[in-house]
């Protein structure tokens, strides 16, 4: 089975990110989600993106009309149907996910693999509410999606060989460079990422320094490219708190037990860039 056209569910900013990038890559894709504003605005952000890139000779100009030519929108996943691999990019909640895989597994071809872009949920308990948990697999992509090079390729307990290496030649194809990851709470990345980021908040809560001190100390002492309170901004703090209680209540261990100043600013709606204001004013 040769994959031709991509379903994405979900065109929030990792949503619409995924369905440019296969979309640039030549693959049809049927992009879905609730309303069909959110998925006008998915287009606009898309082609403001592929602009971007023509700016930057990532791309040529003329490309442009195309590669948005290959998106179909819709609002209902029965569009779903003709897709070989379908891409979740849902909200991070497990009920949401299965629910999804349940649907998605009635009404694609017996064939097409499911792939979830999850940053901490188990790909295992979600293939379980599947017929086919043999071709469900992780597919974690990195914001911005069109250009971070990373992609978590998580194999699941019953992920068979054959879709995991499908899914890293096809991850390569897309010019990425995909990492295998076993599924544990938050794969590597979130399982490392999360902690630095919530140590960095009980430095600010603590008093030990500013955001701004101990962004500059890890830009400049430890060579990150953006400090971890900017980092976790830009993420969503939400996001990161969601993260942290996954590690922590699967996990069991204290070392991941969310700061009460991230929890505290989550429920006050500080929620980083998209809301405006987070460790920083936008």
């Amino acid at each position: 089975m040769n994959i031709e056209t991509v379903g994405v569910v979900g065109a929030g900013t990792m949503g619409n990110g995924i369905a440019h990038v296969f979309a640039q890559n030549g693959y049809h894709v049927r992009l879905v989600d609730v309303s069909q504003d959110i998925l006008d605005r998915a287009l606009q952000t898309i082609r403001k993106n592929l602009e971007r890139q023509a700016k930057k000779a990532i791309i040529q100009e003329s490309e442009i009309d195309t590669i948005l030519s290959r998106i179909q929108t819709a609002t209902d996943v029965d569009v779903m149907r003709d897709a070989q691999l379908v891409v979740e990019a849902v909200v991070e909640n497990v009920d949401v996910k299965r629910e999804l895989f349940q649907k998605l597994d009635a009404i694609t071809a017996p064939e097409a693999i499911l792939a979830s872009n999850t940053s901490s949920i188990s790909i295992t308990e979600i293939a379980a509410a599947t017929q086919r948990p043999q071709q469900v697999v992780g597919m974690h992509f990195f914001n911005p999606v069109p250009v971070m090079k990373l992609v978590e390729v998580i194999r699941g307990l019953a992920t068979s060989d054959e879709t995991f290496d499908r899914i890293m030649e096809l991850s390569r194809k897309l010019g990425k460079e995909p990492v295998a990851v076993n599924d544990y709470p938050g794969f590597v990345s979130n399982r490392v990422l999360m902690p630095m980021i919530n140590e960095a908040i009980y430095c600010v809560m603590e008093g030990v320094a500013t955001p701004e001190a101990v962004d500059t100390v890890m830009k400049l002492g430890m060579n990150h490219p953006m400090g971890p309170l900017t980092l976790a901004d830009f993420i969503g703090l939400d996001v990161c708190l969601h993260i942290l209680e996954v590690l922590h209540r699967e996990l069991g261990d204290d070392k991941y037990r969310p700061c009460p100043l991230l929890r505290k600013m989550v429920a006050a709606g500080h929620l980083g860039r998209k809301s405006g204001k987070g460790f920083y004013e936008y």
